[in-house]
């Protein structure tokens, strides 16, 4: 292809095949018309065998034996004098009228033939000559004076003139096939023809053909070969190997795009590399991390040991020292003394609650006893029994179609006892606390419902009521560290769910729960433990002035529980 000039290389294999096959089809269409003008030309030859010559080659035959009809009817005539023997006579110069137009008229038709036209006119004069100078007069002689005087005629033994007569016949005979013998050989030559002109357009598909094999391997076949090995090469790993094209046109275009491509694949690969050295250094990092603050929740461990055991006990001592100061000397010492005794004993107090509190939020998913199926019936009876009077006899705490979720049953306990319990706390004055509890399926989770009418939340707090040591009422109007609800939200989070307050409900709080709903284990029954329940309970709780619990201790350094203290005081 180097030696080919430049604008022919330009060309598309698609022009180039184009024009192969279009001097193909222009090289057919020629042999074509050829083959149609010959073909045409050999039924004229053929149509002259079979419609002109033979047919004249056959009256010519035939007019020989009218001639010797005539000249037998005459003998016999002459011989015996009688009519009837002169009827092949008749006969014969019927059909030779017959067969002479018959052979002018086929000489006629097409391209006539000179010399058969002559021999025609020879024919004719030489009939002539015989009947007027011997047939005639001895016919005549016959039927004047018999049989003798008919033989008496002058040449009428002779057959001199009749000889010249079929001599005649038979030049005529030869120019006939003279002139269909040349037939003959025209047409075997126009069948010659065909077959070459048949070879010819054989031979042009079988080299068209096997240029267009030779055009698709040079431009096609061996260009495609190398680009694929250059891309396996490529694709082995050797990503700043430059790819090459050859062949036709758009092999080029191909193989610039495909190098195009390699290259862009080639610098994202090397950002990617970047990221993944950049990734592991901060997996390294992190790693140094994780250790860091593996070390630091030992220590942070270390210090809920301390928390637990080391602070708890002064604390404990000094309260145990108050109280017996204020109960043995109550009522001895003046009355500022008993004011500062009572301070350090409430003090002491709320000491010890907001260390258990702490240690109680700390614990949420650090100490977990795994997931199982919980029957919210269950936890919120639970809740009832537990809260026992402090709501007062008209207390009603109710609840409906509530589902069985996957959680840590004490977790969740504990989430119902804050909501309940600072419901009964947050009551409205001369006004019996109601709580209801409903559920209701949401898409892949529950959405639960705890609604009161106590004294509300205003909309300006909903985020700020879930923040840690975070209280909407002085200690001395509502008792409390402030941590209930933040560990209510803690316990929905690590459940996977959320807490938000419902700002738009007209009466009393409203908080909703969402928690999700894992999908079935393969071979579970559908369903299994997560319907809703059609129970509603009612029950009247009468009044004891007890507080929420707070979450169950899972254990601590000393495997002492923390004390049993109220957790719903955020409003």
């Amino acid at each position: 292809m180097a030696d080919r000039p430049p604008r022919f290389r330009s060309w598309t294999l698609r022009s180039r095949v184009m024009a192969l096959c279009g001097a193909l089809g222009f090289l057919l269409a020629a042999l074509g018309v050829a083959a149609v003008v010959i073909a045409s030309d050999s039924n004229d030859r053929i149509d002259v065998l079979t419609n002109k010559t033979g047919p004249m080659r056959t009256a010519g035959q035939s007019l020989d034996a009218a001639f010797v009809d005539q000249e037998t009817g005459v003998r016999g005539f002459l011989l015996s004098g009688e009519e009837e023997n002169l009827a092949p006579y008749d006969r014969g110069r019927a059909a030779e009228t017959q067969l002479i137009d018959q052979i002018t008229r086929l000489n006629t038709s097409g391209d006539s033939d000179a010399s058969i036209d002559a021999d025609l006119a020879l024919v004719r004069e030489r009939a002539a000559e015989w009947r007027s100078a011997i047939a005639d007069p001895a016919i005549a002689a016959v039927r004047s004076g018999g049989p003798a005087a008919g033989q008496a005629v002058n040449g009428a033994s002779s057959t001199a003139q009749f000889d010249a007569v079929r001599a005649s016949v038979a030049h005529l005979q030869s120019d006939i096939a003279v002139v269909r013998n040349a037939a003959v050989q025209a047409a075997k030559q126009t069948g010659s023809t065909l077959v070459a002109l048949e070879i010819i357009a054989a031979a042009a598909v079988i080299v068209a053909g096997a240029a267009l094999m030779l055009l698709l391997d040079r431009l096609v076949n061996r260009p495609v070969l190398a680009l694929a090995a250059q891309i396996r090469a490529v694709a082995a790993g050797d990503y700043d190997r430059d790819i090459a094209g050859r062949g036709a046109p758009e092999l080029l275009r191909l193989a610039q795009d495909v190098d195009a491509m390699r290259r862009k694949i080639a610098s994202e690969l090397r950002e990617v590399q970047e990221a993944r050295a950049q990734i592991e250094w901060g997996n390294a990092q992190l790693k140094v991390q994780a250790e860091e603050l593996t070390r630091s929740n030992r220590d942070l461990e270390q210090f809920a040991y301390v928390a637990s055991h080391d602070l708890q006990e002064p604390l404990r001592k000094v309260a145990s020292f108050c109280q017996l100061l204020q109960r043995r000397y109550s009522g001895q010492l003046d009355a500022r003394a008993d004011q500062y005794i009572a301070f350090a004993v409430d003090g002491a107090e709320r000491m010890q609650r907001l260390i258990n509190d702490l240690l109680a939020f700390s614990r949420i998913g650090r100490l977990t006893a795994g997931f199982t199926q919980v029957d919210l019936d269950r936890v919120l009876t639970v809740v009832r029994s537990q809260l026992g009077e402090r709501g007062g006899p008209d207390a009603e705490i109710t609840w409906a179609d509530l589902p069985a979720v996957r959680g840590e049953e004490p977790l969740l306990t504990t989430l119902f006892m804050n909501l309940v319990g600072n419901s009964l706390k947050f009551r409205r004055p001369d006004v019996p606390p109601k709580i209801h509890v409903t559920a209701e399926r949401a898409g892949d989770e529950w959405r639960l419902h705890v609604r009161d009418n106590g004294i509300g939340i205003e909309a300006e707090f909903a985020d700020k009521i879930f923040v840690i040591f975070q209280r909407l009422h002085p200690r001395e109007s509502y008792e409390g560290t402030g941590i209930g609800l933040a560990i209510v939200k803690k316990i929905v989070e690590y459940h996977g769910g959320a807490i938000t307050l419902d700002t738009e409900a007209t009466e009393g709080t409203a908080f909703t729960i969402t928690l999700p709903i894992p999908k079935p284990d393969p071979g579970t029954e559908p369903g299994g433990g997560s319907g809703a329940r059609e129970d509603c309970v009612s029950a009247v709780v009468p009044d004891s002035g007890a507080e929420a619990t707070s979450v169950p201790d899972a254990g601590s350094g000393a495997g002492e529980a923390p004390d049993q203290r109220p957790e719903a005081e955020q409003r």
